[in-house]
């Protein structure tokens, strides 16, 4: 394990826009880090306040070349402020991260030339062609020109539009703007391409054909992912996970590790009254249960075979009753003890983010 020289207090003010490299970086792959062979990230004891607010609170992971490795978590648990400060746009406020192996405070530009983001909301300029937007991101990165037509190309082939490299982008459909700014992201050959949520907002036939065309280019570039989402479906896709709430690590597994450990099926059921329902369950049959979403939910092994017992024996009348394998929506309750929909509510990070926003403007 790299030994670290931790950050402390260190400056709050975000990092301007991406350089403009001198030199080639047409394949930043072939560019070694700083520490050569190792992880392509780490993180060591990340924390970010604004003003009185933890928004992310002493993060340690690590995510290994090739891995893809997601942040699960609702909005406003830390992930985007987590990936802004892997991406050397807010400093943190004291712990330590590298980036291909490059100190994301120290060695700012170093990691800048070697990673992709592909931001929550669209960064694209809409009076341009997709293929203008592609060469402009290529001379802010310094891509070789001989080596700019034959990468947009790549690109736009991988994501499927190069039937529209020439359209203006305002007359793009929001999943054709989300595949065009992946499509961006991975035009210079970082070595990390990071992903904030990157199908948010659409519907769930555009987000099953982005994930499609993620799924092929891990298969295609030899590259690392970092993506945050709040969809367990998306989740699945990972390598690993972690599970971030109200800025920490909760727990972090390969997915069918993380719903093994679960070990119980999930019951749901609606009664005639919840309240005495969940006092039954906890004074007859010793399980711990709780509302979730207008349902009593708890979990106990071989639900199926539980179910004909509960009706006979619970004392309440049972409106209704679902059985269920464990999920990551299941793994995110056993180990916060809400679901990710109840953790929503929140919202900390996104108001500690305007507040920053709003004192930076003064």
């Amino acid at each position: 394990m790299a030994l670290f020289t931790r950050h402390s207090g260190a400056p709050s003010t975000a990092a301007g826009p991406a350089p403009a490299v001198a030199g080639a970086v047409a394949n930043g792959r072939a560019a070694a880090g700083a520490s050569g062979e190792g992880q392509a990230i780490e993180a060591r004891d990340l924390v970010r306040r604004f003003g009185t607010i933890d928004a992310v609170r002493g993060v340690s992971f690590e995510v290994a070349q090739g891995e893809t490795f997601g942040f699960l978590g609702p909005n406003g648990a830390g992930k985007s402020t987590t990936i802004s400060m892997l991406c050397t746009l807010l400093n943190p406020t004291s712990g330590v991260a590298k980036v291909a192996g490059y100190d994301v405070v120290a060695q700012r530009a170093e990691v800048r030339k070697r990673i992709g983001l592909v931001f929550q909301d669209t960064t694209l300029d809409d009076y341009l062609t997709a293929q203008e937007n592609l060469r402009f991101h290529a001379e802010l990165y310094g891509v070789a020109r001989s080596q700019t037509g034959p990468r947009i190309d790549d690109v736009l082939q991988m994501v499927g539009l190069v039937d529209r490299r020439d359209s203006v982008v305002r007359t793009f459909s929001g999943g054709m703007k989300r595949r065009l700014e992946i499509a961006r992201g991975l035009l210079h050959s970082p070595r990390v391409l990071f992903l904030d949520e990157p199908t948010v907002g659409l519907d769930p036939q555009t987000r099953a054909h982005i994930w499609g065309y993620i799924d092929e280019l891990r298969t295609r570039e030899a590259i690392t992912i970092f993506l945050t989402t709040h969809y367990m479906e998306e989740a699945e896709h990972c390598d690993r996970i972690a599970i971030i709430d109200e800025g920490r690590i909760v727990v972090e597994d390969s997915p069918a590790r993380l719903k093994a450990s679960v070990g119980q099926d999930r019951v749901e059921i609606s009664t005639a009254d919840d309240a005495a329902a969940i006092a039954a369950l906890r004074g007859h049959f010793s399980l711990d249960a709780a509302m979730s979403e207008g349902v009593v939910a708890f979990y106990v092994a071989q639900g199926e075979v539980f179910v004909p017992r509960l009706f006979a024996e619970l004392g309440v009348p049972i409106q209704s009753v679902s059985v269920a394998r464990p999920t990551l929506d299941d793994v995110f309750m056993n180990y916060t003890g809400r679901t990710i929909r109840d953790a929503e509510a929140s919202g900390s990070e996104r108001m500690a983010a305007s507040a920053w926003i709003r004192a930076r403007r003064r």
